[in-house]
């Protein structure tokens, strides 16, 4: 078929074409019979394709218009693989733009801007992952999250390269996921990914689109999932690109007051548009059928809710209702999850959303905006907060920690160390911490016994298991050099005992989002800079209990009540001294007595070590409270 047939076409207006790309884009033929392409551009006077094989000419490979869809489509007989092309668009205004395809599925590197023919022919081998995948349910399964900016874990690395050496690390490491920063082409290095040009094209300095395939081939042959970062709330104002597509505003509101991103200099998508809603549903689906992504992290919800995010009185217009809430993108990210579910069972979906928006992570049925997870930007925000006084001042901050607590079961959170708190001034993780370097490490060790403890998914940004100390910058490797360094090496060895902890304790995961899967043991004691809490398994017949010293104070005997009698025993200890830590801990046999304490029938005597997190699991004969 060299054209999109009347049902394509039909699905394109009302919104609902789940496979566009295989309808419009460039598409090479068979047997070098060359290349077919469609392009929506509804008010546009003329659109021909222009390319390496006709010379850039306007004039030699004209499309026609489909009926009234504003699709224009037709075949270049000459065109072929690998050649470069773009759109020569005479638009509404009568000025000709020579335009990226919007649905290329390769890109030139930049500086260059032309899309490429591209045609797959990767033969997938994950098909034991993906099945497995369908089977398992995200909520009560581990997730532990490393998230990656793909062009600087090292520099100068391909998918190609990063399918052995990524992949080797996060192995060792024990992370069950990893999650990868805007991978869609982009013009500008700098904005890492979140001003994106090409929306079905993975971005070309790091390689074909081809060897992304086999790179997450390789994460999953290694039963590793892969998570892509994914930006549907804005787009930049390239001239080459999506903005003004036919000489009208297209793809964006032609009103600033919703089509302008007054933070970023981007233009707002129209999602009350049934074409472009349908170039983003099946934008996301792409990535889920071309590329097996196991789920999509949807970057700036927030700025998608709000008609009024960050402009002032007058700069915005409410909605029918008067209201500030963007009903075109709350029914859009509603379809959107409900299609991806429906028809992808075991994929994740991901909001970073940071405000209260009720219901992010709850079905569409019940008013919802249907995402499997919600990052925990609360929860982020008062640990770091907290963490960052010197311990003496921090009982008076005790409450940040416990916060969390409170709106734990509103949504399906995953708590989030990201890329965004390491940079802009922000500082490295290690260097929040108070303290001399010691003292540093063994804050980060036991932020992150915690973090690993709590309910919810974890995500750490890269260089954080490295104890970087300097700010992630996207032109820098990591600074790998450092784990010639004990305390980075034995922070490192934390991060990956954690995971493997974590992965093999269902008391961590299995009820990570209702009530019955968490107990406080000890939450007010401040004065000690201590909180001690319980994990439960599904059916409680496993238990966790995890217990933090934020003082750089050993605490002997200090006493936790349990809910299980009989004999405990250290799991992870943060303050071990193959982490670089001081070797303080309960050797041996802890035993939970019949002394009751804090309304548990069990306590037992425990030795809490300096600036660490202790985890403590029952073993032997337990006697149930």
């Amino acid at each position: 078929m060299t054209r999109p047939g009347e049902v394509d076409l039909y699905l394109l207006g009302e919104g609902r074409h789940e496979r566009l790309w295989e309808q419009l884009g460039g598409h090479p033929l068979e047997d070098d019979a060359g290349a077919r392409f469609a392009v929506w551009a509804p008010n546009a006077r003329a659109v021909s394709v222009v390319g390496d094989w006709n010379y850039w000419s306007e004039t030699a490979d004209p499309l026609e218009p489909q009926a009234v869809s504003g699709v224009w489509a037709g075949v270049a007989p000459n065109a072929r693989e690998g050649q470069t092309y773009k759109f020569s668009v005479l638009g509404a205004d009568g000025v000709r733009r020579l335009k990226a395809d919007p649905i290329a599925f390769r890109a030139e590197p930049p500086p260059k801007t032309a899309s490429v023919l591209y045609r797959s022919r990767h033969t997938w081998r994950d098909g034991d992952w993906l099945e497995r995948r369908e089977a398992a349910d995200p909520l009560t399964t581990p997730m532990s999250v490393y998230e990656v900016h793909a062009g600087s874990w090292r520099q100068g690395l391909g998918w190609l390269d990063l399918a052995h050496q990524l992949t080797q690390h996060v192995v060792e490491l024990g992370f069950t996921h990893v999650e990868l920063m805007p991978v869609m082409q982009h013009p500008f290095g700098p904005s890492w990914g979140y001003q994106v040009s090409g929306y079905y094209a993975p971005h070309a300095p790091l390689g074909a689109p081809d060897d992304l395939r086999a790179f997450v081939d390789a994460l999953h042959a290694e039963g590793i999932g892969v998570l892509l970062d994914w930006v549907p709330a804005h787009f930049p104002r390239d001239e080459w690109a999506l903005a003004r597509f036919d000489g009208t505003a297209l793809y964006e509101h032609a009103d600033p007051r919703r089509g302008a991103h007054p933070d970023w200099g981007t233009l707002v998508f129209n999602y009350g548009r049934h074409e472009v809603r349908n170039f983003l549903l099946a934008n996301a689906l792409y990535w889920l059928e071309e590329f097996h992504a196991d789920g999509l992290r949807v970057d700036a919800v927030a700025s998608m809710l709000y008609l009024d995010y960050s402009r002032e009185a007058g700069e915005w217009v409410p909605n029918r209702f008067g209201g500030r809430e963007d009903l075109d993108a709350v029914s859009f990210l509603q379809e959107l999850n409900a299609v991806v579910h429906a028809t992808h069972p075991g994929v994740a979906m991901l909001a970073e959303e940071s405000t209260a928006w009720p219901g992010v992570s709850r079905p569409t049925d019940g008013g919802g905006l249907g995402f499997t997870f919600k990052w925990n930007l609360g929860w982020m925000h008062d640990t770091l907060d907290y963490l960052r006084h010197e311990p003496v001042h921090r009982r008076w901050h005790h409450d940040e920690l416990t916060f969390s607590m409170v709106y734990a079961w509103d949504e399906n959170f995953v708590l989030p160390l990201s890329h965004d708190e390491v940079v802009h001034g922000k500082g490295a993780l290690l260097r929040k911490m108070p303290g001399d370097e010691w003292q540093q490490f063994a804050n980060l060790r036991a932020l992150y016994g915690h973090m690993w403890a709590h309910p919810g998914k974890q995500l750490l940004f890269m260089g954080g298991e490295l104890g970087q100390g300097t700010e992630w910058s996207e032109a820098a490797s990591l600074d790998w050099h450092v784990l010639d360094y004990p305390l980075h090496a034995g922070l490192c060895r934390c991060v990956a005992d954690l995971n493997r902890a974590y992965r093999g304790e269902p008391a961590l995961w299995e009820v990570d989002f209702r009530a019955e899967g968490f107990q406080w043991l000890v939450g007010d004691a401040r004065d000690d800079n201590v909180l001690a809490y319980a994990r439960f398994a599904a059916d409680a017949s496993r238990v966790l209990a995890c217990v933090v010293n934020f003082s750089p104070v050993v605490r002997h005997g200090w006493r936790v009540p349990l809910p299980l009698g009989g004999a405990w025993s250290e799991v992870l200890n943060t303050d071990a001294t193959d982490y670089g830590g001081s070797g303080v801990g309960n050797l041996g046999r802890i035993e939970a007595d019949a002394q009751p304490l804090h309304g548990r029938p069990f306590s037992a005597a425990v030795t809490l070590p300096p600036l660490a997190a202790v985890w403590l699991a029952p073993t032997g004969a337990r006697q149930d409270a």
